[in-house]
């Protein structure tokens, strides 16, 4: 292994669903996890006579997702018979896009380390109808054709990508922009964001190059699977070719599963080529036309994409770049940081709020932090109160708590949970005088300084919180300590 030099050649396919209201070609209702076969007409069933008619939403959102991976869209496209076999797909055949995809030649950035930004190139972006479910439970399988029809947007990138880290990394960016557009849901539990990479290496040995044949890793949906399988991959076609001392370039490329128990891929079958599936037009379904003015009013929706945004928290707000990703996650999130900033907080504080007591309740609430309904103007209130010491850290978190439960004002809720700090230093010196009293020693052992001294003057301060049951302001406290203990 030591005497290879090696790299990984890494393409991706991505499925997403399409957020629609019906299908592709009828207009039957698009619902996870409803009654199997509840949601099918003679179109979806593939019934002679039946007549496909296309859904202009899904169109118009797979352009805004090509726009967004900064792609060319076409303005004329066509709809085109797929001869490709699925049990669970009544037509035995795929409606798709082949030789002109709604959207071509564009890219996708990733950030591979902070402030290092990788160029991934998207070859195309099509329409194309998805399969139902196949169900198997003991010697027999069914067949649910609910999902049958729904409209999906295939991505394909150029084989841009060396290591599993990075086939994860556009993984995830994709799934925020898709998300960000509100072009999908792209929830991988539900089957509506599905990834297949294709994998080959480059190895050189002794002057000469080899290129191990393609496999296709399929239907991987989470990004822990994603990353492991195409590193297991790499592995195992180095160790393919250091048994065999070369590599046969001839014949299709394979397909394998990813068995997430053994963390290994397994062989499934041959692939079919591009000619096997003998695409023609559909020739009931009209082809479609984008117009200059369609064109606009669709690029008119695009938003500023998430990591544009990160970039730009980072440079702006003098966020560090994981507070900045955490922010940028989901739109919405997004968008109540910056109006609380607009009504006068400060992007630390409003992010501090956010980013360590928001999303811990956000997730145990199984929802995003905007969810909550939280007014933006609220939440400025409440940072400026930290801010300014009216209450601490630890009172703006049990605050927060309470705003997620309520329409009350963040001071409020302070004064009614009786989390204001105090403040009045002629009230607290008295309490300063009381502890310094009572505490002679750790007194002493400030005044001498030494290793003793940080800790004793912690201990004193700590005393004067007791005493006010943690309402007292502890940096005005600290001051007044420091002054009687010159």
């Amino acid at each position: 292994m030591a005497k290879l030099k090696y790299k990984g050649l890494i393409g991706l396919e991505i499925h997403v669903q399409l957020a629609t209201a019906s299908k592709l070609f009828c207009r039957c209702a698009v619902e996870f996890a409803a009654e199997p076969n509840s949601r099918v007409c003679p179109g979806c069933l593939g019934m002679p006579g039946s007549m496909p008619v296309m859904n202009k939403q899904a169109l118009e959102r797979a352009i805004l997702a090509g726009l967004a991976l900064n792609c060319n869209i076409a303005e004329f496209t066509k709809w085109d018979h797929k001869s490709y076999f699925y049990p669970d797909l009544p037509n035995n055949y795929q409606i798709s896009q082949y030789d002109i995809p709604v959207a071509a030649d564009g890219y996708i950035e990733i950030e591979t380390q902070p402030g290092q930004i990788k160029r991934v190139r998207i070859r195309r972006a099509h329409l194309e109808e998805d399969a139902g479910k196949n169900m198997h439970a003991g010697n027999y399988s069914q067949v649910d054709i609910n999902r049958a029809g729904t409209p999906l947007i295939e991505i394909v990138t150029e084989p841009d990508m060396s290591t599993g880290a990075e086939v994860r990394a556009v993984a995830i960016e994709l799934q925020r922009i898709v998300r960000y557009l509100g072009v999908s849901e792209a929830d991988m539990q539900k089957g509506q964001m599905r990834f297949e990479p294709n994998i080959n290496v480059i190895i050189e040995q002794n002057g000469d190059e080899f290129r191990t044949p393609i496999a296709e890793i399929k239907n991987l949906n989470s990004f822990r699977a994603i990353q492991g399988s195409v590193d297991y991959e790499i592995e195992r076609q180095i160790e393919q070719f250091l048994e065999s001392g070369t590599v046969m370039e001839m014949g299709n490329k394979s397909t394998r599963g990813w068995d997430d128990s053994r963390q290994v891929t397994v062989l499934q079958r041959e692939k079919e080529e591009a000619h096997d599936y003998r695409c023609f037009p559909v020739q009931n379904i009209p082809p479609v036309k984008v117009t200059p003015q369609w064109f606009d009013e669709i690029r008119g929706r695009l938003c500023e994409l998430p990591l544009s945004r990160q970039r730009r928290y980072t440079q702006q707000y003098g966020l560090s770049d994981y507070d900045a990703r955490v922010l940028t996650a989901e739109r919405g999130v997004a968008e109540l940081f910056e109006a609380a900033l607009k009504a006068g907080g400060d992007a630390k504080r409003v992010c501090n709020l956010i980013t360590q007591a928001g999303m811990k309740l956000a997730k145990e609430a199984q929802i995003n932090f905007d969810e909550f309904g939280i007014k933006p103007d609220k939440l400025a209130v409440l940072a400026t109160m930290i801010d300014e010491g009216t209450v601490n850290a630890s009172a703006g978190d049990k605050i927060l708590t309470k705003m997620t439960q309520s329409e009350a004002s963040p001071d409020k809720i302070a004064e009614d949970e009786n989390l204001i700090q105090k403040s009045d230093e002629s009230e607290l010196e008295a309490v300063v005088d009381q502890s310094l009293a009572e505490n002679p020693q750790a007194v002493e052992e400030v005044k001498a300084g030494g290793k003793k001294s940080k800790k004793a003057r912690g201990f004193l301060l700590g005393q004067v919180m007791q005493k006010t049951k943690g309402q007292a302001n502890p940096k005005v406290v600290s001051a007044i300590l420091g002054r009687k203990l010159e």
